[in-house]
C-alpha cells in the first residue's frame, strides 16, 4: 500500500518523531512559516492561489506563496515577457479543452498539486480539474493523472512549465521510492540532503516525502552539522562541538566521523546525531554496537541500491542520499488533449 505525504513523518535530527504526520508538515524546523502546531498561518492577501488549492498545499506541507511564486517565474521564463506564438497562431481564442495528464511509464508521482498552480496562473477563465490520483501514490504507464478542461490557449502555454516540475518531482519520489521498497522491515529511512535545485529545494524534499523517505534540514539554520572544513578551522573535533555547543545551546548537533575512533569522543560531548562518512557495513555494524543508542547513526557515502539493505541491516537509524535530488531522473509524464474535443471553436 503506497503512502501519502501526510502519512510520511518528516524527521528532524534532534531525534525520531513520535508517530505518523506527528511533526506537522515541514516539522517546527523549516523555513515555511509552520510553527509549532505544524499550522501555517496563511495569508489571503499575499497568495493568489485559489483558497481551496493553497489550503491543499499547506496540508503538504508546502508554502503557497512559494509555489505560487516558483509558477510564475517558471511560466515567465517560458514566455520571455511575449506570448506562446505557436499557440496564438494556431488556436482560437475562445476554444475550449480537455488535456489528460498521462503516466509514460511506471513511478510515484509528486508535484500533483503544484502543477494545477502553474496552470491556474496561466488560466485566464475558470478551469476544473479532475484529480485520479494522489501525490505519493504508485502509477502504472498510460494511467491518467489529472485532467484539466479549460481555455485551450491557456492550457497549452501553461503545459510544459507544469509538466517540467511534474516529472522532476515525480522523478525524485521514484527514486526515493526504490531506496525506502528496499529498506522496508528495517528501522533505517532514506533521507536528502541539501544538495537541491537553488529555488526549488522545498519541493524536492515535499518529494522525497512522496516517494516515502524523511527529510534531513531545510537550511542551515535548522541544525548543526558539523564536518571535516569545520573541525580544521576549529582546531578539531571536540573544539568545534563545543564552540557550537555555547553559540547555540539548544540546537541539535551532528557530527562527521570517518574513523571508530573519532566517536567516543564525541560522545561524551553529546552529540545528537553522528554521521558515518564511507563506513563499510561491517564498520557501521561495529560503531552501531559502540554507540548503543546514545546517539542516532547516519550512513553516508558508498551508498548504492544495491548495497543499501546492508548498511540497514547494521541498525543505523539513516541513509544520506544526496543523489535522490540531485541525480534522479525524470518520470515521463505527457500532457495529451481528448481526440473527442475539438479545439478550433467553440463547445
Amino acid at each position: 500500500m503506497s503512502s501519502t505525504p501526510d502519512d510520511l513523518p518528516l524527521l528532524q535530527i534532534g531525534g525520531p518523531s513520535d508517530g505518523p504526520g506527528s511533526s506537522g508538515g515541514c516539522g517546527d524546523a523549516c523555513g515555511c512559516g509552520g510553527g509549532d502546531d505544524g499550522a501555517y498561518e496563511l495569508d489571503p492577501l499575499t497568495c493568489g492561489l485559489d483558497p481551496d488549492l493553497a489550503a491543499l498545499l499547506v496540508a503538504a506541507g508546502l508554502d503557497p506563496v512559494q509555489v505560487e511564486d516558483i509558477a510564475h517565474l517558471a511560466v515567465e521564463e517560458d514566455l520571455d515577457q511575449g506570448v506562446d506564438v505557436t499557440t496564438v497562431a494556431t488556436i482560437p481564442e475562445d476554444a475550449v479543452a480537455t488535456g489528460d495528464f498521462t503516466a509514460r511509464e511506471a513511478g510515484t508521482v509528486a508535484g500533483l498539486r503544484i502543477a494545477e498552480a502553474v496552470l491556474s496562473i496561466v488560466c485566464t477563465d475558470e478551469f476544473a480539474v479532475e484529480r485520479h490520483v494522489e501525490d505519493g501514490h504508485r502509477v502504472e504507464a498510460g494511467q491518467k493523472l489529472l485532467s484539466v478542461t479549460t481555455r485551450t490557449r491557456d492550457l497549452l502555454t501553461g503545459e510544459r512549465s507544469a509538466l517540467n516540475i511534474l516529472c522532476r518531482l515525480s522523478g525524485i519520489a521514484t527514486a526515493t521510492r526504490q531506496w525506502a521498497d528496499t529498506l522496508e522491515g528495517t528501522k533505517a529511512k532514506v533521507r536528502d540532503t541539501r544538495k537541491t535545485t537553488p529555488g526549488l529545494r522545498s519541493l524536492e524534499k515535499f518529494a522525497v516525502r512522496c516517494g516515502g523517505g524523511v527529510n534531513h534540514r531545510m537550511s542551515l539554520s535548522d541544525a548543526a552539522l558539523i564536518k571535516d572544513n569545520h573541525v580544521v578551522a576549529a582546531g578539531g573535533v571536540a573544539e568545534a562541538f563545543r564552540a557550537v555547543r555555547a553559540e547555540f545551546p539548544g540546537l541539535a548537533i551532528e557530527v562527521e566521523v570517518d574513523r571508530i575512533d573519532q566517536i567516543q569522543p564525541i560522545l561524551a560531548e553529546g552529540a545528537d546525531l553522528i554521521l558515518l562518512d564511507n563506513f563499510t557495513p561491517e564498520q557501521t555494524r561495529e560503531a552501531v554496537d559502540l554507540v548503543a543508542g546514545r546517539a542516532l547513526l547516519e550512513s553516508s557515502g558508498r551508498l548504492t541500491l544495491a548495497n543499501a539493505r546492508a548498511y540497514a541491516d547494521t541498525g543505523v537509524d539513516f541513509l544520506a542520499v544526496g543523489a535522490l535530488t540531485h541525480s534522479s531522473p525524470i518520470l515521463d509524464i505527457g500532457l495529451d488533449l481528448r481526440e473527442d474535443d475539438e479545439p478550433h471553436g467553440d463547445r
